[in-house]
């Protein structure tokens, strides 16, 4: 499995913008698919999760401003990030991995593929 992100950029606070992650090789369709982020000095932080299941979940600090998506025939994940604040500045990185319950795990040590990353940077 490949992951490739892009769409971070610099903005200033109040805007937008969306983060895409095309996946190749052995996806499932199982496989819980998400959004992390990081900080120098700080472990990866769940952002929203996504399985065709199970549905969506999202941090409490997103809630309400981002929104995961996945087109299945592009097999692209998306972030739609709005309403910015400085403190969603961060590494941001898709991942995908098996679902392990009966939801799609926040935590990044449940998934096994990750991007690159890619760097979103907000001024105020």
């Amino acid at each position: 499995v490949q992951l490739v992100e892009s769409g971070g950029d610099s903005v200033q606070a109040g805007g937008s913008l969306r983060l895409s992650c095309a996946a190749s090789g052995a996806m499932s369709s199982s496989f819980c698919m998400g959004w992390f982020r990081q900080t120098p000095g700080k472990g990866r932080e769940g952002v929203a999760t996504i399985q065709q299941d199970v549905g969506t979940s999202y941090s409490d600090s997103v809630k309400g401003r981002f929104t995961i998506s996945k087109d299945n025939f592009r097999n692209t994940l998306y972030l739609q990030m709005n309403d910015l604040k400085p403190e969603d500045t961060a590494m941001y990185y898709c991942a995908a991995g098996i679902r392990y319950g009966r939801g799609c795990s926040m935590f990044s040590y449940n998934y096994n593929y990750w991007g690159q990353g890619t760097q979103v940077t907000v001024s105020s």
